[in-house]
């Protein structure tokens, strides 16, 4: 299970360990997280202790030398790919899962409208349990078991990644729509595009 510990992710992992799972939850460190993000992680790694919580990219920095230190804003696709696709997906080669257990659902962006309950096809088969959950539900289901939501959330970040590249979400607009704004992108590549797990 690749997570960023949003929302979904949160709400995912919880009912992931009722329904049994004991698996890894993977994060990718990029370097750019906010300190919020890796406290939300940390939390949920003490919560749910029955689960390999595992950090790829560990002591990442933008001082790192891994990439040009303001490539997130000369070519966010660029930094993505580098900071967080490929690392996963050396991962996933590695481990080789048949399946990846994921929390994106249709109602964070339009570009997510049409996701399906499984997807087919590629590399292995990805399980979108969360795909027709709103963000209602979800906030619902985070406050009646008193889930360790990223507290950003609470500050209108409905979605969050890098903190260069992330910004809260205005009124109306998708939870997505803070992510990469004014870069006409909404997702870094896991999910979409050439590099797509």
């Amino acid at each position: 299970m690749p997570s960023a510990f949003n929302l979904n992710g949160v709400v995912l992992i919880d009912l992931a360990v009722r329904a049994g799972y004991r698996g890894q939850v993977v994060f990718v460190d990029t370097g750019y997280h906010f300190p919020e993000t890796l406290q939300t992680r940390d939390r949920l790694a003490a919560r749910y202790s029955e689960l390999e919580f595992v950090t790829l990219n560990a002591g990442a920095s933008p001082q790192d030398r891994r990439t040009p230190p303001e490539l997130y804003a000369a070519n966010p696709d660029a930094c993505c790919a580098a900071r967080k696709v490929a690392p996963l997906q050396n991962y996933l080669k590695h481990k080789n899962p048949s399946a990846l257990l994921n929390a994106r659902s249709r109602d964070q962006a339009t570009t997510r409208a049409e996701i399906p309950f499984v997807e087919e096809g590629g590399a292995r088969i990805k399980i979108n349990p969360l795909a027709e959950w709103t963000r209602q539900e979800l906030e619902a289901y985070a406050a009646e078991h008193d889930l360790p939501v990223n507290p950003l959330y609470a500050d209108g970040f409905l979605s969050v990644g890098c903190w260069p590249c992330t910004r809260a979400v205005r009124p109306g607009e998708d939870a997505r729509a803070g992510r990469w704004a004014g870069h006409g992108k909404t997702e870094c590549g896991l999910w979409a595009g050439d590099g797509k797990l």
